[in-house]
């Protein structure tokens, strides 16, 4: 048995290795980069993220396609589930000042092989999205010049015809990605400055379609006469609400910023709450005027503002329209362009992706390697590549770091304090009260009958004051057998549990009397029965002391609304298409080659793990009757990075 257990201690120290987290500094508010970023800049960047070509695409196309003029009530569903993600993403980013977003959070809390993954999907999803918004950005200012641009480049430059290969090159999108990557270079103060006046102009066109649009609405167009408020029933607004939810992806630019924001405690939950408010009010207002003005049943998906108006005579103001597209697609490709270097030199910084892209310029303070890099292989994707089948990559990489940031809000919130933490790591160090009679261990004559009765209540709260992790007092009678645990060895098992019930939950929803063809009442026994286990996991970390006194922002309501956002992000990873899944699988195993072939042999946690010894002694018997004892350390071998490999010395003592 100890042989085996020998044989198996390599294998658990690289399962151990795996699953380490990130220490972090005594001072975290220390930095490489440049801390220059207000409240006001945080909230324009989030703003400037959320508020792009969606506003004027994807209101018109659910508005005809989905949901008719309830699309309105679709995006206020969105953004009330958005508020779950962002308000997990509100605590870390204050919290944790660091840059690095889910990535970052993830390793603080879950362990570093799902940090890498999460960091690495959240790449390859600011690179997607800003190729996209790119070759929009391209499309909708070539449309205003009856595409020419488009013929001139397939006439006498060159066309293709090869599968997910774009039928011509498209020059300009690649071109303002290369502008964009210049000017966000230049530093962070740059990079904000640019984004406040491309987002002023966007805000002025919105208001214009405000005002103007309410002036030109007709309240029949909601009527029975033109199908009614709710053309296609619940079940369209929710199946808006899915699609309207991935409008609100860009406030994680927010926590993204964390490291280069003056003070970010307050900053960030304020920037995230209030840009999240803005956007989510532009989103229903928009869709109610554009509904208004027009027959929701005749809109034009692809450019819905600006038909609207010239269908009612006014088609100078589809110029505007236009002006206010453009500026907020900007803003989109200055929030990718921001963020996704900051990822990379977040885990280059951990040594986990080359060390290259850590460094940073000594003037402008930001990865200008990583902006470079990562700029020109986001032109390259939208120079050529064929992109509208690699958009749904940024659902599923979305939802599943929101899923994890959630996850890792609850079992950081129950981590029970480390000895050697820092109270800038954990929380600020509470004040004990403590009484003149406790410290000098003498009898203390009291005033008054109430102020002894104080003294002994707080000497009662204090002995019944737990750690974070820990059982709470009041649930002994009835759930001791909790106490056997370690402090937040529960919580961390509830979670699991909760995910993976969640995850049934939803299959069986989803997929349960269509691909898996069960009967009816197989589907609602099986749904209850998950249902039990998510409400019983939930149940069973909330029983738990959790960390209370800290003085940055907490999301309110823990465990409940981090749970609330697992499932809601499981529900709608489950109801994207298979060959998404696939290509997300693909993905995947590029990057666990890029992590065991390079992350975990550079990991800067991994330089830090005392490297285990283990001792063996033999004893012998010389041929003059003396006792030696051989004592021989086994430790891993130095050049050995995951622990795999062992080496010996040896000493020798005579008795």
């Amino acid at each position: 048995m100890v042989s085996r257990l020998r044989s198996c201690a390599p294998v658990i120290r690289f399962c151990q290795k795996l699953n380490r987290v990130k220490t972090l500094e005594d001072d975290m508010m220390e930095t490489s980069l440049k801390r220059c970023l207000t409240t006001v800049d945080l909230t324009l960047l989030g703003i400037g993220g959320m508020v792009g070509s969606g506003l004027y695409v994807l209101t018109g196309t659910v508005a005809k396609e989905t949901a008719g003029p309830a699309v309105v009530i679709s995006f206020l569903l969105a953004g009330l589930a958005s508020l779950l993600a962002a308000f997990c993403y509100a605590e870390f980013g204050a919290r944790v000042p660091k840059t690095g977003s889910a990535y970052m959070f993830t390793y603080i809390s879950v362990g570093e092989i799902w940090a890498f993954l999460i960091g690495w999907n959240v790449i390859l999803e600011y690179m997607i999205g800003g190729a996209a918004v790119a070759r929009a950005w391209s499309g909708y200012l070539d449309s205003i010049f009856n595409h020419t641009i488009k013929n001139f480049t397939e006439t006498h430059i060159v066309s293709w015809n090869v599968p997910f290969i774009a039928h011509y090159p498209d020059l300009l999108a690649a071109g303002i990605l290369l502008v964009a990557t210049v000017f966000v270079s230049f530093g962070a103060r740059v990079s904000s400055w640019l984004n406040h006046v491309f987002s002023a102009v966007s805000m002025v066109v919105i208001l214009f379609i405000l005002i103007f649009g309410f002036v030109l609405a007709k309240p029949v167009n909601w009527s029975m006469q033109e199908g009614g408020f709710a053309p296609y029933g619940m079940s369209g607004i929710l199946a808006g609400t899915a699609t309207c939810f991935y409008a609100f992806v860009g406030f994680d630019v927010i926590a993204a910023s964390s490291e280069e924001t003056k003070d970010p405690q307050k900053a960030i939950p304020i920037a995230t709450a209030v840009s999240l408010g803005m956007a989510t009010g532009a989103y229903i207002l928009v869709s109610t005027v554009l509904t208004l003005m027009v027959p929701w049943h005749t809109l034009d998906p692809e450019s819905a503002l600006s038909d609207a108006f010239y269908r009612r005579g006014y088609s100078w103001a589809g110029f505007i329209v236009a002006i206010g597209s453009i500026c907020a697609m900007n803003t989109v490709l200055l929030s990718n362009l921001f963020s996704l270097p900051r990822i990379v030199y977040a885990m280059a910084e951990d040594g986990l992706f080359f060390q290259v892209f850590a460094r940073v310029h000594p003037v402008t303070k930001v990865p200008v390697i990583a902006i470079v890099v990562f700029g020109i292989l986001m032109a390259i994707l939208a120079l050529i590549f064929d992109l509208e089948a690699l958009v749904q990559f940024l659902s599923i990489g979305t939802l599943l770091a929101y899923t994890f940031v959630a996850a890792s809000v609850i079992v950081l919130r129950f981590q029970p304090n480390k000895p050697n933490s820092s109270p800038s790591a954990t929380q600020p160090p509470a004040s004990q009260p403590s009484s003149p009679a406790q410290d000098s261990g003498e009898l203390k004559e009291y005033e008054s009958f109430s102020e002894k009765l104080q003294l002994v209540e707080m000497q009662k709260k204090a002995k019944e004051r737990r750690e974070p992790g820990q059982l709470r007092p009041v649930f002994d009678p009835y759930l001791k057998f909790l106490n056997a645990f370690e402090p937040g060895e529960v919580v961390t098992i509830s979670v699991v549990s909760m995910v993976v019930c969640a995850i049934c939950m939803c299959i069986i929803l989803v997929f349960g009397t269509n691909q898996l063809q069960l009967p009816l009442w197989s589907v609602c026994l099986l749904a209850v029965l998950c249902g039990t286990g998510y409400l019983l996991s939930l149940f069973f970390i909330w029983v738990h002391e959790q960390q209370h006194i800290i003085k940055t922002f907490q999301v309110p309501l823990v465990p409940l609304i981090p749970g609330l956002s697992i499932l809601m992000n499981v529900f709608l990873m489950l109801k994207l298409s298979a060959m998404t899944w696939i290509r997300f699988s693909v993905w995947l195993l590029v990057g666990l080659l890029v992590y065991f072939g390079y992350g975990i042999w550079h990991s800067k946690e991994n330089l830090r793990e005392p490297k285990p010894q283990s001792v063996a002694a033999r004893y012998v018997v010389l041929p003059s009757g003396s006792l030696v004892e051989t004592v021989q350390t086994v430790q891993p071998d130095p050049q050995e990075g995951t622990g795999l490999g062992e080496g010996s010395k040896e000493e020798k003592a005579t008795r």
